[in-house]
């Protein structure tokens, strides 16, 4: 029996299943150049990282049909330059234009409306829509079922124009270009009918993903072996799935995070989040406000729930690690050997955000810098290691990547 009062409530039950119970163990992985040495074989090696998590991810009964694959990495300008004119489109400095992946409805007439409204909501945002480019797949490595689901894949790109301000302004003109654009196409048709689904849309980071096994990202996105192709930093994660079915959009890394676990507070999360909508206000928002609601995207899981809830932190102002901290506290109550300016920290932010709490390693990146967190519990333990040539690889579990012992300056467990 559940003696609670709940405001969002599951979708309907089919026969006994219940998503309540859905459980994961999926595997991630964090990979990047203290430098901030931007190569394509960092890219590379994430991919491998990715591959070797291939036994943390799900199939069903169609076994090439995976819960989904996916990478972040930093915006790849020079690949980026060279994919935009060979489709005609002609791209500003590195800083004053963003790219993002985005998924469209296979039916023509809907794709039209969502790209229209994605455009517009741009240009009502002040900025200067570019231009579409479609992005080149290879359905065949696929699993038949992902082939079935799958949307059309083009890439958006959106300059600064006119619009003034720092790249955060710009950040957070394109967070409300993307919410605005969303929230139209979804009462022009039914989402779970016809996926729309902005995968990224920012000038400092990239997202590939899909409903895919690991081993097949780089067959079906050639674009991922371009040389070209170059970061410094990557998030990769390969999902098992958790408290939703496998679907193109629910694969991971979203925009600032991937996840291993699951949030077992999510339900009471979402319903606290959506009783403070109503009293949302903001100078940096002033009436743009209304295009954040609803933060938490309908049909979200766990993960992108709490991918929507960083975004809005940091969009207000927050530094990104301050943001981490307010969602996924410390046991701090009781905390003896905890510092007073640290206790001190977490209960002034109780007051503001309760925890997202459940077993959980979450990397994390703003395309500036990365980092990863568990939760109070450690029940996810995450392994890293720091090489003597200025890289730190951290993943599920030990061994995703062979470094040579004597390039090991130090290892260890994330705490």
């Amino acid at each position: 029996m559940n003696s609670g009062v709940e405001t969002l409530k599951d979708p309907p039950y089919k026969g006994l299943y219940r998503s309540s119970f859905e459980r994961d163990a999926c595997g991630v992985g964090l990979i990047c150049n203290l430098n901030n040495h931007k190569e394509h074989a960092l890219v590379r090696d994430a991919l491998k990282i990715l591959g070797n998590l291939t036994h943390r991810g799900a199939c069903g009964c169609d076994e090439t049909t995976g819960d989904g694959a996916g990478i972040l990495i930093q915006k790849p300008h020079l690949f980026l330059q060279q994919a935009a004119r060979e489709a005609t489109i002609h791209l500003p400095a590195e800083m004053d234009y963003a790219a993002g992946l985005v998924f469209l409805p296979s039916d023509k007439g809907l794709r039209k409306a969502a790209r229209a409204a994605l455009s517009a909501a741009a240009e009502e945002k002040g900025l200067n829509f570019l231009g579409w480019r479609s992005v080149p797949v290879n359905p065949d490595a696929a699993g038949d079922l992902a082939r079935r689901a799958m949307p059309v894949i083009q890439m958006a790109f959106v300059g600064r124009g006119d619009a003034g301000g720092d790249a955060l302004t710009f950040e957070r003109r394109l967070y409300l270009t993307r919410k605005a654009a969303e929230n139209r196409v979804r009462k022009m048709f039914n989402p779970g009918e016809s996926l729309f689904h902005i995968a990224s849309l920012s000038s400092r980071t990239l997202v590939y993903k899909g409903m895919l096994l690991a081993d097949q990202m780089t067959a079906f996105y050639p674009d991922l072996c371009d040389p070209a192709m170059a970061s410094a930093l990557a998030l990769v994660h390969q999902r098992y799935s958790t408290n939703t079915f496998p679907s193109w959009n629910l694969a991971q890394p979203f925009r600032y995070l991937c996840h291993n676990g699951e949030i077992n507070t999510v339900k009471g999360n979402k319903n606290w989040m959506r009783a403070r909508e109503p009293l949302f206000g903001s100078g940096t928002f002033g009436d743009d406000i209304a295009n954040l609601i609803p933060v938490s995207t309908p049909g979200g899981s766990d993960s992108a729930t709490l991918d929507n809830a960083l975004e809005l932190l940091l969009h207000t102002g927050r530094p990104l690690a301050q943001c981490i901290m307010m969602l996924v506290p410390e046991a701090w109550q009781h905390h003896d050997t905890m510092s007073r300016t640290k206790r001190d920290f977490y209960a002034y932010h109780a007051c503001l955000m309760e925890p997202w709490d459940g077993p959980a390693a979450i990397p994390f990146t703003d395309g500036v810098s990365v980092g990863a967190v568990l939760d109070r519990n450690g029940l996810r333990p995450s392994r890293y290691t720091v090489t003597r040539d200025g890289r730190v690889i951290m993943a599920s579990e030990t061994g995703v990547l062979p470094v040579d012992p004597a390039n090991v300056a130090t290892k260890g467990r994330l705490e």
